[in-house]
């Protein structure tokens, strides 16, 4: 089973939480035992787990990542000038898989999942599919 969600992002660079949808699909697919994969299409935004207790986490990583990977280079060369964004997002990564176990994600007490937006705001996909374990 695969589903797509849609998520608008409000800022240019931001991190919206996803887990309840994820765990949506999750619950609606009915499976107990397997893997829930979680992917997103763009090369401009990202999906990663971590803290969602302290909002301060998102705001160090997002931090970090204009410092890290500043929206501006006179070296940049991509002539639509969101390089900042394609490097961010191809460092994070564009998808997690994450297991299923009595029929709800296996997340760490303090994890969330994490769409980050580098280059919006936009209405970004996420494909979520849910694997039966035989």
């Amino acid at each position: 089973m695969t589903e797509v969600l849609k998520v608008s992002t409000p800022k240019h660079t931001c991190a919206v939480n996803i887990t309840s949808e994820v765990r949506k699909v999750v619950g609606k697919s009915g499976v107990q035992d397997g893997l829930c994969i979680v992917y997103v299409p763009h090369t401009t935004a990202c999906v990663f787990i971590n803290e969602g207790a302290d909002p301060d986490v998102l705001r160090d990583i997002l931090y970090m990542s204009e410092k890290l990977i500043p929206w501006s280079d006179p070296n940049y060369e991509h002539a639509e000038g969101n390089s900042a964004a394609h490097i961010r997002s191809s460092i994070i990564g564009n998808s997690r898989v994450i297991p299923v176990s009595g029929g709800d994600l296996l997340l760490g007490t303090w994890e969330s999942i994490f769409l980050a937006e580098f280059d919006g705001p936009r209405q970004r996909k996420v494909l979520v599919k849910i694997i039966k374990e035989d």
